[in-house]
């Protein structure tokens, strides 16, 4: 890739129509801008990354069962049909919110966007509560590298095993640890356990797949807390069955390469040797909440979230949307839906302004409930006033995931591998690299300048250099 000197072509746009701007690829900012196909407006949407991610099913990615274009397919793609809409890329590093520009970067390249309306759906990242040291060795669960990197080191770990002539190295490395029993991490736990007793059975020669070690830990005291007793009583019970050691009011209290330290209930302290570790545990909100509280006044809470106006505008700023895991508005879930919702009632208000219509009511969030596979075969659901656990459950959750990837190929193809996986006891993703394991703390280690310095072209000295993993903690 090479880098060419920065423009300005949206500003500089003639068509005389409203402009606009859409921060984030995700499910607001996607579902935003193709709410505003027939609007008379020109959209630019600004992605961190060329694709738009199906979030949920990354721990499928993870274990091998689909592959990162299934569930990530790119943005650009999506919206060719969309003759009102523009896709750029690039990681938005400023909001003037009084001369209505937004600022991006992308190796060295800096492009200012000027806005009429903006449409802010950055998103999360991982949050380490304080330990962001841990991601070093315990990656989380929110983008593709993620998923690929844990992908390696969940496969490459069976390997390393089988290579090994220690009994203590062999019980290390088929050690995984999931920390969080939340929907990531149950649904990890249990492809985890799923792969090792049912994939990986018969593969191997000098070790046992089936004695490896699952643990689900957490420090609340429930699994699924947000689903009820019923729901989360039963997800613990069936993740027993296929091998997952629960472990709840265990607090994790310290992260390094062989393993993780525990905190019981009780303050007993006691260590659990694990090569692999998954953080599926904790949020935060895109550094840009923290950005837009500063220069509006609003107050962001400890999870890095702007508080918003009833109609999802920011404070003195009625042309400012913000949606998704971004906003803080009646203690809504950072879920697909409130994303989604956002960015359709955002697009909405927009319309309507131009069309000189009246605001709409306050956004009111539809809960269309919650779901979490456990197995195959087995799942939780919990949707309005009814609960669901089991077949019926599991079947609910397949047919609403298949209507909300994005394109008719993925679903088809998501289809063929589900039945692969599922009714067979194959994974049909199963490559595994050393860059995939190793690249992030490579680059890391490097520096977020090393990236500008091998792409060629002139370079902006003003580019902020910056950390863009979104691991920062609440």
């Amino acid at each position: 890739m090479t880098t060419s000197p920065a423009t300005d072509r949206v500003g500089a746009a003639s068509s005389g129509r409203p402009r606009v701007v859409i921060v984030g690829s995700g499910f607001g900012g996607l579902f935003a801008a193709k709410a505003l196909k027939r609007a008379p407006v020109d959209v630019t949407v600004i992605g961190k990354t060329s694709h738009h991610l199906f979030q949920p099913l990354l721990y499928q990615v993870a274990t091998g069962i689909l592959s990162e274009g299934e569930i990530a397919p790119a943005t650009r793609e999506v919206l060719r049909g969309q003759r009102n809409a523009r896709v750029v890329l690039g990681e938005v590093t400023d909001v003037d919110l009084t001369a209505r520009t937004v600022t991006s970067s992308i190796l060295g390249r800096t492009t200012v966007h000027h806005y009429d309306e903006l449409i802010v759906a950055a998103g999360a990242g991982q949050s380490y509560f304080g330990n962001d040291r841990f991601a070093e060795f315990a990656p989380g669960m929110k983008s593709i590298d993620d998923a690929l990197e844990l992908r390696g080191r969940i496969f490459g770990a069976f390997e390393l095993a089988e290579l090994a002539t220690d009994q203590a190295e062999i019980d290390r490395l088929l050690t995984f640890v999931v920390v969080g029993a939340g929907p990531t991490g149950v649904e990890m736990a249990g492809q985890i356990a799923e792969l090792a007793r049912r994939t990986l059975r018969r593969d191997f020669r000098s070790i046992d797949p089936t004695s490896a070690r699952v643990i689900l830990l957490d420090a609340a005291p429930k699994v699924l807390p947000s689903f009820g007793d019923k729901l989360g009583d039963a997800a613990r019970r069936q993740l027993n069955r296929i091998g997952v050691e629960v472990q709840l009011g265990a607090m994790v209290t310290d992260v390094d390469a062989n393993g993780l330290e525990v905190k019981d209930g009780d303050g007993h302290v006691r260590r659990i040797n694990a090569a692999t570790k998954i953080w599926a545990a904790g949020v935060q909100a895109s550094s840009l909440g923290r950005l837009l509280g500063e220069r509006s006044g609003a107050e962001v809470d400890r999870a890095g979230r702007v508080s918003v106006q009833p109609d999802l505008t920011l404070p003195g700023h009625p042309e400012v949307h913000v949606v998704g895991d971004m906003m803080s508005l009646d203690r809504l879930p950072g879920v697909a839906q409130v994303a989604i919702q956002g960015g359709k009632y955002a697009a909405k208000a927009i319309t309507r302004r131009l069309e000189g219509k009246p605001p709409q009511k306050p956004f009111h969030y539809y809960d269309k409930g919650s779901m979490a596979t456990i197995s195959r075969f087995s799942a939780v659901a919990d949707i309005s006033k009814f609960k669901f656990e089991g077949f019926l459950a599991w079947v609910i959750w397949l047919v609403v995931h298949l209507m909300y990837i994005v394109g008719f190929k993925s679903r088809i193809t998501t289809v063929l591998h589900w039945a692969v996986s599922f009714l067979g006891r194959g994974r049909s993703q199963r490559v595994a690299t050393q860059q995939q394991v190793y690249g992030r703390l490579a680059l890391e280690q490097l520096g977020p300048g090393f990236s500008v310095s091998k792409t060629g072209g002139p370079k902006d000295p003003a580019a902020p250099a910056e950390d863009v993993t979104e691991r920062r903690s609440a």
